[in-house]
């Protein structure tokens, strides 16, 4: 019997924490300021959700709206405080000004984790050449999965690119977990669940008030029921 898809869901805050996983959730993505498509959170969020919770919670290091790393240090120095206040996963992800990736901004803020888990967000979908981004970080410490949706503008148009990668896993640079998320729709998820794709991340789709409403816990068991209990 196979395992069950993983379930990720955005949390903003407490409240959200305990609501997604109340409704089935695996794992949560804390970010702040969605406006920005989601920045590093205060520590005393992460705090108060990794009392609130026991689900594992992957923590966003991203300063600014965009995919360059803007002011390393910071960001390394946001890393340390994150793990200091008990963070043990995070999401981040770098390009550089020609859409390569940031390999040097990725280094030394991946280099403050020393090995913990962590997902190359959407940066991945501006990509100018995703297959030589993953070749490049095919063996960074800690990288296990990526966050995307085939493509920049969802994963309506990234349908095909998602199911190629799907067809890859195990090929150098391929070995991580394909997480989908980005416009993404329960009615998206039987294909991508016949293409061997077993990691689902929601926003929205979570939260039927939109980004101004907490996360519904019966939104995010709909999900559950649909990606296998």
């Amino acid at each position: 019997m196979s395992k069950r898809a993983v379930l990720e869901v955005i949390a903003l805050d407490v409240e959200d924490a305990v609501a997604a996983q109340a409704g089935g959730a695996d794992r949560l993505e804390l970010v702040t300021d969605m406006a920005a498509d989601g920045l590093t959170p205060a520590v005393s969020t992460v705090v108060g959700i990794r009392a609130a919770v026991d689900i594992p919670v992957r923590v966003m290091l991203r300063l600014a709206d965009g995919f360059a790393a803007g002011d390393v240090e910071r960001l390394a120095g946001a890393a340390r405080a994150m793990r200091e206040a008990g963070a043990e996963e995070f999401v981040l992800g770098f390009l550089g000004p020609d859409g390569g990736v940031d390999l040097g901004a990725v280094e030394r803020v991946a280099g403050e984790l020393e090995g913990c888990r962590w997902t190359f967000h959407r940066a991945v979908d501006r990509a100018a050449d995703r297959d030589a981004l993953r070749k490049q970080l095919a063996d960074f410490p800690g990288l296990d999965t990526y966050l995307t949706a085939g493509a920049a503008g969802g994963v309506d148009a990234g349908l095909p690119t998602l199911l190629a990668e799907a067809g890859r896993r195990g090929e150098p640079g391929y070995e991580q977990q394909l997480l989908v998320g980005g416009g993404l729709r329960l009615e998206h998820v039987p294909g991508l669940l016949d293409a061997g794709i077993d990691a689902f991340h929601i926003g929205g789709a979570a939260r039927p008030g939109g980004w101004g409403g907490p996360v519904s816990a019966d939104a995010v068991a709909e999900w559950r029921c649909v990606l296998g209990l």
